[in-house]
Formats: structure tokens, C-alpha cells, sequence
């Protein structure tokens, strides 16, 4: 069984602020055809902001989910044009917890639900912070509370958290920060 395929069409049949949805029709080398529902997502980043004693998080609801109080890394959608992840990591930062780093460094990237979505998510260490002039700047819809929580203490967040995003970066953390590329 060969699982190579080629796209034969892509129907948006929905947009949204965020997202697009619809579907794409796909042939395989032995000829056969499938039709995918699909939804388009410009990908997010993360970023794992910790000191020596503490990781940097977020407290915030997430309505779509019915969650009043996320626990989440500092995190936001690639929705600027012509902004690199590194880019939109070091905004998010600043505006989410009013935080600056000197050193940023790649963690991983990962797509959040394959299946349906073309999500992908770069995740960054940010180590070095400092206060970011003006301080936290969220968007006008946006509640986010900030979270200092101990390093000592992050098999606790992970418990608490339901983020996926967050969840990986957490384990990464637990597990001695494991595979971060240069």
C-alpha cells in the first residue's frame, strides 16, 4: 500500500476571524480518491518562559472549550503578516505577562490535531527576562491572568493543565529539557 497522494481540489466552504473550514479531495498513486474535511489555522507559538525558580504562565477562560480558568504557557496565533514565529513568540510574551527575554531558543514544532486541521504550533524557551516596557498589553477580549508557578512544582501545573500546547511544554520541562534544537 502506497500512501503517497496529491491534492486534486480544496473547497473553503466557511471563514471565520480565525479559521477557514471545508473540504479537499485527495488521489493516491493506485488511483483512488478520499474526501477530507479540513480547517486552516495561519499555526501559533508558545513560549516557556522560566527564571531560575519559576515558569511563566497564564491564567485565562477559554469560552469555545467552557473553561473559565485555563492554566496555559504564554501563547498566540501567527496573525501578523510577514511575522516569523521568533517574532510572534517575543510579542506574545510581551503582551501576555510583560515579560522580555535575552535568549530565545527552538524547542519544537508540532501540528495539534491532524486529522481536520493544519495547525502547527513552535514552541520557544525564553530564558533571560526582564520587564517588557509598558508591561502586559492583552488584546481588548482578552482576560489573562498571570502565573508564577515553581519549577519545583510542575508536575502540579501539569495536572491542572488541559492545554495541549501546554502540556508539552511542561513535560519538556519535566523531563530535563530534552531535545532542544540549536
Amino acid at each position: 500500500m502506497s500512501a503517497r497522494f496529491e491534492l486534486i481540489d480544496s473547497e473553503v466552504r466557511w471563514r471565520g476571524r480565525i479559521i477557514s473550514a471545508g473540504v479537499e479531495r485527495f488521489r493516491y498513486v493506485d488511483g483512488e480518491s478520499v474526501k477530507r474535511d479540513k480547517v486552516w489555522h495561519p499555526g501559533a507559538v508558545g513560549v516557556i518562559a522560566t527564571d531560575e525558580h519559576a515558569v511563566w504562565l497564564t491564567r485565562q477562560p477559554r469560552e469555545a472549550a467552557r473553561l473559565t480558568d485555563s492554566l496555559e504557557i504564554p501563547a498566540g496565533k501567527l496573525d501578523v503578516e510577514g511575522e516569523s514565529p521568533l517574532e510572534c513568540a517575543r510579542r506574545e510574551l510581551a503582551e501576555e505577562v510583560g515579560l522580555r527575554a535575552e535568549v530565545w531558543d527552538p524547542v519544537l514544532d508540532f501540528h495539534t490535531s491532524l486529522g481536520f486541521c493544519d495547525e502547527r504550533i513552535w514552541l520557544f524557551h525564553a530564558t533571560g527576562l526582564s520587564p517588557a516596557p509598558g508591561g502586559a498589553m492583552p488584546d481588548h477580549d482578552e482576560r489573562i491572568e498571570t502565573v508564577r508557578w515553581p519549577l519545583d512544582r510542575i508536575d502540579s501545573a501539569i495536572g491542572e493543565s488541559t492545554d495541549s500546547k501546554t502540556l508539552i511544554a511542561l513535560l519538556w520541562l519535566l523531563t530535563g529539557r530534552q531535545g532542544v534544537r540549536r
